[in-house]
């Protein structure tokens, strides 16, 4: 599964976007210098997201949009391949528009 696959699938479970995630674990206090578990337990707790995906989003949070991906999956064709090394945290419809 890729980063942004990861990231589409914790949008749908909890019908926010990643960026609005971000933004919750901002106003939590939540940032690149937060442990791991903390998000994973935060993510658990409130959504239900599962460790995986919540790794996905706590990537994101510690190295940004456009490093959370490692080079060696953008456009590898491995299962974990990403189409782009930036991931778009705008959510799925503002990529269907």
């Amino acid at each position: 599964m890729s980063y942004q696959a990861y990231l589409d699938a914790i949008e749908k479970k909890t019908g926010k976007t990643p960026q609005q995630l971000l933004g919750e674990a901002s106003s939590r206090g939540y940032g690149p210098e937060t442990k791991a578990s903390v998000v994973v337990e935060w993510l658990s707790a409130e959504y239900g997201v599962g460790r995986g995906h919540a790794m996905a989003l706590f990537g994101v949070m510690k190295k940004g949009a456009a490093g959370a991906v490692p080079e060696k999956y953008v456009g590898s064709g491995s299962s974990h391949s990403d189409v782009s090394a930036v991931l778009r945290l705008d959510g799925i419809a503002a990529r269907e528009n």
